[in-house]
């Protein structure tokens, strides 16, 4: 299925540790291009992420965005008992022996430095849950592709069929036109003053339209039209450079079909043939 380079998706998912939620967005590029974000938890995850989000996207320039949103709940956080006991005799001995009047608070003595500390971070299941996010929001981000590739692809397959409908066209006058070539070709040399040798004037006459002949440029656009129907209904790998190249094959064919042109109505289908291969190659600049 074909699928576009722009997209967006995001999604959380709880850990111990906190909510870890992870953005991922994306623009045309040539290539695949990822940039990062990570919460210090996750710096040694990054090359395991990008071996990820790599294995299932093939082009594009992408910013994925990893936080990890600490939890708001006692559970959190851990208390250093020794440190707690050795404040609470201080402060007894300080208010025995020095200072009757002292009062120490139990949220007063929670501020001291290194009293609450939060709970360690295991950095390798952390990174699983990462892992198992980021999944979730590939696949959203996935299906976000192929369905904005879905509408590029039935706006290319109309231009196709247009193609097609020029090139069924041009073979169904191109006799016409032969033929009045011919004609107008053999007025002009019975203009002439000495007759000509009847032989070697029908020899050049066939050169000529030789010429002039373009079928095989209609039998090209045949073939590439096949082509790019095939791979409009392909797989899930990457086409967009594929359909670039097959474009340039396209504007090649129409390229020529308007040098050889002696009808108003074979340059005119050589334009509109340009016209609809832009439009194309304007969608697929989109296409993974």
């Amino acid at each position: 299925m074909i699928r576009s380079m722009t997209a967006y998706a995001a999604g959380e998912r709880s850990t111990p540790w906190g909510v870890l939620s992870a953005e991922l967005r994306a623009v045309n590029h040539r290539f695949l291009e990822l940039g990062l974000r990570l919460p210090e938890e996750l710096r040694a995850a990054e090359p395991v992420l990008r071996e990820r989000v790599a294995a299932r996207v093939g082009r594009g320039k992408l910013e994925l965005v990893l936080r990890l949103r600490a939890a708001q709940t006692g559970e959190s956080l851990q208390l250093d008992t020794a440190l707690a006991a050795q404040l609470g005799t201080l402060a007894r001995r300080l208010q025995a022996e020095q200072f009757p009047q002292l009062q120490v608070s139990f949220v007063e003595l929670l501020q001291f430095p290194g009293l609450l500390q939060a709970a360690a971070v295991d950095g390798e299941a952390l990174q699983h849950e990462a892992l198992a996010l980021l999944d979730a929001v590939l696949d959203e981000f996935t299906a976000a592709r192929e369905r904005e590739g879905g509408k590029l692809a039935a706006v290319i397959g109309e231009r196709a069929e247009a193609i097609a409908r020029i090139v069924v066209e041009l073979r169904t006058l191109l006799p016409q036109i032969r033929a009045g070539q011919r004609q107008k070709l053999q007025a002009r040399l019975a203009e002439l003053a000495q007759p000509a040798d009847p032989g070697r004037l029908e020899q050049e006459l066939v050169l000529w339209l030789q010429k002039l002949d373009v079928d095989e440029e209609l039998d090209r656009l045949d073939s590439h039209l096949a082509e790019l129907r095939r791979i409009l209904r392909g797989g899930r790998e990457p086409v967009g450079r594929r359909l670039d190249f097959l474009l340039q094959e396209f504007n090649r064919e129409a390229n020529t079909l308007g040098s050889k042109s002696v009808d108003v109505r074979t340059s005119n289908a050589a334009v509109e043939l340009k016209v609809l291969i832009d439009q194309i190659r304007e969608q697929i600049q989109n296409i993974e």
